[in-house]
C-alpha cells in the first residue's frame, strides 16, 4: 500500500479508510522516515490511535471515529438493550480520546443519529448503513477541502508567499486539505510564490508532517522554526498566512494548534492577512467565544523529549497545552466550503452553517 493524501491516483490509500472490514490508517508518528500502516480491527483500536496522535487534525479523527463506530457496529452480535448500552460505552471511549477538535463530537453524534434512526433494525441493515454513513462523511470531507482550497486560493494576493502552521493538510483530513488545500489550489492556478512551514513544536508536525506531504506533492516549502516567523515578515518575505482550525466558536475565535495566535499577533503587526480554513463541521455555534473552547494539556515528556532523548533537566516543571485561541479580531476571514466568513462573524459564521441560499451567495461573492 502506497500512501497519496491527494486522492488522485487508482488503487493508492487515503490518510484513513474503511478497507475489507478494518480501519487502515497510515500512522503518522512514523513520518517523515516510514510508511507503516495501522490495521484497526477493534473501536478500541481507533481510540487509541486517535488518542497517541497515530492519526491526528480536526477533520480525520473525525473520519477515524465514524469508522470506529462502524467497525463496532460490524463486530458485535448483541441486540436490543445489550446493543444500545454498547454503543453507548463506545461512543463514550472514542469521544473521550481529545476534548478539543470539535469535528470528533460532530461525526460521533452524527452516527448516534443513524444508529437510532435504525437500532431497531438490527443485524446487517444496521452495519450496512453505519458504514455507508462513515463513508459520506469520509467523501463530504474530502470534497469540502476541495471546495475550500479553491475559495481560499483566490483570497491569496498574486505571487503569494504563505506561512502555515501545524500541519492541515491530506494528513489531517480525508485528502487534499484545508490549510494546505489552499495551497495546493494556489499552486494550481498559478499564484503559489513560496510556502513555509514552522515546524511547529513540541510535535513538530510542520517540520515532520506538512514539509513531508508538500514535497511528495511537488510543492517546495521552506521550512523554519516556530521564532523565525517575525523577522520574515519583517524581511517582508511572507504576505499571507493560512491556518487550519480544530474549533471555532460563534464570535470567529479561532482553536488551532499552540503557536497559532502568536502568528496571528506578528501577521496583524505586519499588515499581512491571516486566514483560517475548516470545514463548517469545525464551527461550535455552542461556544460564544474561545473562552468556552476547552484546551488539552499533553504529556511533558512531548516537550522534554525529542525523539525519546531527554533535552531539558530532571525535575523541570513542564506545560504542554496542545493548541491556543486566536481572537477574531486577527482573523482576516474564516473560509469553509460553502464560502467566505468576514466580520461580524457571529452573523457570516451562522449564515454559512445553518442558510444554505445564503452560504451560496457567499461563494459567489469570494469568487467575485
Amino acid at each position: 500500500m502506497r500512501y497519496d493524501g491527494r486522492r488522485g491516483g487508482a488503487g493508492l490509500l487515503p490518510t484513513v479508510a474503511w478497507e475489507d472490514g478494518t480501519v487502515v490508517m497510515i500512522d503518522q508518528r512514523r513520518l517523515p522516515f516510514e510508511e507503516v500502516f495501522l490495521r484497526c480491527r477493534s473501536p478500541l483500536e481507533v481510540a487509541a490511535a486517535i488518542r497517541e496522535m497515530a492519526i491526528r487534525g480536526a477533520p480525520a479523527i473525525g473520519v477515524a471515529a465514524a469508522f470506529g463506530l462502524a467497525l463496532a457496529a460490524r463486530n458485535t452480535s448483541r441486540e436490543g438493550v445489550r446493543l444500545q448500552a454498547e454503543w453507548d460505552e463506545t461512543c463514550r471511549v472514542l469521544a473521550a480520546t481529545r476534548p478539543t477538535a470539535v469535528n470528533l463530537f460532530w461525526a460521533i453524534a452524527r452516527m448516534r443519529r443513524r444508529f437510532d434512526a435504525l437500532a431497531g433494525a438490527g443485524g446487517e441493515r444496521l452495519r450496512e448503513a453505519l458504514l455507508a454513513e462513515a463513508q459520506a462523511i469520509e467523501a463530504e470531507d474530502l470534497a469540502a477541502c476541495r471546495a475550500m482550497g479553491d475559495l481560499g486560493a483566490e483570497l491569496l494576493p498574486a505571487e503569494a508567499r504563505v506561512l502555515t502552521h501545524c500541519n492541515a493538510g491530506a494528513l489531517a483530513t480525508a485528502g487534499y486539505g484545508t490549510a494546505l488545500g489552499v495551497v495546493r489550489s494556489a499552486q494550481r492556478l498559478g499564484k503559489l510564490r513560496a510556502v513555509f512551514a514552522d515546524e511547529t513544536r513540541p510535535f513538530l508536525q510542520g517540520a515532520r508532517l506538512t514539509a513531508w506531504e508538500l514535497m511528495r506533492d511537488g510543492i517546495q516549502p521552506t521550512l523554519i522554526t516556530d521564532n523565525m516567523a517575525g523577522y520574515l515578515m519583517a524581511q517582508g518575505e511572507i504576505n499571507a498566512v493560512v491556518v487550519g482550525a480544530d474549533r471555532i466558536a460563534a464570535n470567529g475565535d479561532v482553536a488551532n494548534k499552540i503557536g497559532t495566535y502568536t502568528v496571528a499577533v506578528l501577521a496583524r503587526e505586519h499588515g499581512i492577512p491571516f486566514f483560517a480554513a475548516a470545514p463548517v463541521s469545525t464551527f461550535d455555534l455552542t461556544a460564544a467565544d474561545g473562552s468556552a473552547i476547552p484546551i488539552e494539556e499533553r504529556a511533558p515528556e512531548e516537550v522534554t523529549e525529542i525523539w525519546g532523548r531527554r533535552v531539558a533537566p530532571e525535575g523541570v516543571t513542564v506545560r504542554n497545552p496542545a493548541f491556543d485561541v486566536t481572537p477574531s479580531r486577527f482573523v482576516t476571514a474564516i473560509v469553509c466550503e460553502r464560502g467566505v466568513a468576514r466580520a461580524p462573524f457571529a452573523e457570516s459564521l451562522r449564515a454559512l452553517a445553518t442558510d444554505p441560499a445564503k452560504a451560496a451567495a457567499s461563494g459567489a461573492a469570494a469568487r467575485g
